[in-house]
C-alpha cells in the first residue's frame, strides 16, 4: 500500500489537548471488523462487549519525566534535554534529544536545576538532534533518580501545545504502569479506571501484561511513498511466561482476545511461536504492520484515534480492514471525535 493512501482532513479542532474529564468517560466507536457496522458508545461500555475468560492485554510501561531543560555552560542558553533511553547505569549514560542542536556539541557541559542538582557532559553525536550524555553523579541510582523526576517533565507529545501540570502527571499514566521506561504513554490504556477493571474482574475478564517501552518512533513520519521501504525505530518489549500461558489458554479456547493499544498489539505480534500462540521475550522489535497482515493472536483492539498518514493508522487499518477503518475515521470525523493521545477510542471486534 502507499503512504498517500492514509491521507484524510483531520481539522486541527479534533486533536485533543486535554484528557476526558473522567477516564472511562471519553466516547467510543465501535467498529464491527467483518461488517464494517459501527456504533457510538461511551469507554465504560466495553464491559458489555467482553465476557468471562475473554482476556485483554494491557502494556504496563510507565512513563517517566523524560523533558527536561539545563542550561548550558558558560552562556547560560536554555537547552531542552528529551531523556530517550538508559544506555549504561553505572556510567549514566543516555541517548537524548536536544534543542536547539546547534549549540550543543562534544564537551560542552549542561546544568539542571536551581542549584545544579544534575549536571551532565555531552559525549557523542549520533543524529543531527541526538547526543550521548554522561550524568556526573556520585550518588546512588535511587538518588540519581530521584532528582530526574524533580526537574523532569510529562513528556507530552509536541503538538499539545501547553506546558505538562500536576495533573498530566497523573491523566497521562496507565492506572496499571508498572515498568519504567516510556517516553510515551500506550494511550489506549489510559481510559481505563480502576472502577472499570474491577467490573471486568467481576464479570471474569482476564488481564495479561506485556511490556513495551513506547519510544519517539511510534510518532515519526512516514516519508516515503512506498511503505515496504520505512524502517520503524526498535523498542525494547518482554513478555513473561505467565501472561503468555493467559493469552494461549484463551486461544485454545477461542476466547475474545484483546490487544489493548497498537503498542500491545506489536509486542505480541512481534513473538508468535511456530504453531501460531504466544511466546516468552526480552527484545527488541522494529516490526512495521501495514495492510495486508494476517494477525495471530488478538481477534479484537482497543486503540485511540491517530493522525493521517501515521504508522499506528496503517496497523488499524490493517487489523479492522482498510475500507471499513478509513469509513470509521470519516464518521469519527464528521461526529467529532477526539484524536490522538488525549483522545477518544475505538474498539475494534
Amino acid at each position: 500500500m502507499k503512504l498517500s493512501q492514509f491521507k484524510f482532513d483531520l481539522p486541527e479542532s479534533l486533536i485533543a489537548h486535554k484528557p476526558a474529564d473522567a477516564r472511562d468517560e471519553a466516547r467510543l466507536l465501535v467498529l464491527d471488523r467483518k461488517t464494517g457496522a459501527i456504533e457510538h458508545k461511551i469507554f465504560k461500555d466495553i464491559l458489555g462487549y467482553f465476557d468471562e475468560n475473554d482476556v485483554m492485554i494491557l502494556n504496563n510501561t510507565k512513563v517517566f519525566p523524560a523533558r527536561m531543560y539545563g542550561n548550558k555552560e558558560k552562556t547560560g542558553a536554555t537547552i531542552e534535554v528529551f531523556l530517550l533511553r538508559e544506555l549504561n547505569n553505572e556510567l549514566r549514560l543516555w541517548d537524548v534529544l536536544v534543542d536547539p542542536a546547534r549549540k550543543i556539541r562534544v564537551g560542552n557541559k549542561l546544568y539542571f536545576g536551581d542549584d545544579d542538582l544534575l549536571v551532565a557532559e555531552v559525549v557523542d553525536n549520533t543524529t543531527s538532534r541526538g547526543r550521548t550524555i554522561r550524568f556526573l553523579f556520585d550518588g546512588t541510582d535511587e538518588e540519581f533518580r530521584r532528582n530526574i523526576e524533580i526537574l523532569g517533565e510529562t513528556p507530552l507529545p509536541k503538538y499539545i501545545k501547553r506546558k505538562a501540570t500536576a495533573e498530566d502527571k497523573e491523566r497521562y499514566q496507565t492506572i496499571f504502569a508498572s515498568v519504567e521506561g516510556a517516553v510515551a504513554a500506550p494511550t489506549a490504556g489510559l481510559h481505563f479506571s480502576r472502577e472499570l477493571m474491577k467490573r471486568l474482574e467481576l464479570k471474569g475478564v482476564e488481564f495479561a501484561e506485556v511490556t513495551l517501552h513506547v519510544g519517539l518512533g511510534t510518532f515519526r513520519a512516514v516519508e516515503v511513498e512506498d511503505l515496504t521501504k520505512h524502517k520503524m525505530d526498535s523498542e525494547q518489549f518482554i513478555i513473561r511466561q505467565k501472561d503468555a500461558d493467559i493469552v494461549n489458554k484463551a486461544l485454545d479456547n477461542k476466547h475474545r482476545i484483546c490487544a489493548v493499544g497498537t503498542t500491545s498489539m506489536r509486542a505480541i505480534e512481534s513473538a508468535v511461536s511456530a504453531n501460531r500462540t504466544l511466546k516468552t521475550a526480552n527484545d527488541w522489535t522494529s516490526k512495521f504492520i501495514f495492510p495486508p497482515y494476517e494477525f495471530s493472536i488478538a481477534n479484537s483492539m482497543i486503540t485511540n484515534f491517530h493522525t493521517p498518514e501515521s504508522t499506528l493508522l496503517m496497523m488499524v487499518s490493517a487489523f479492522g480492514g482498510y475500507e471499513h477503518v478509513m469509513r470509521a475515521y470519516e464518521v469519527a470525523v464528521k461526529e467529532k471525535y477526539r484524536f490522538y493521545s488525549y483522545g477518544d477510542a475505538m474498539l475494534i471486534i
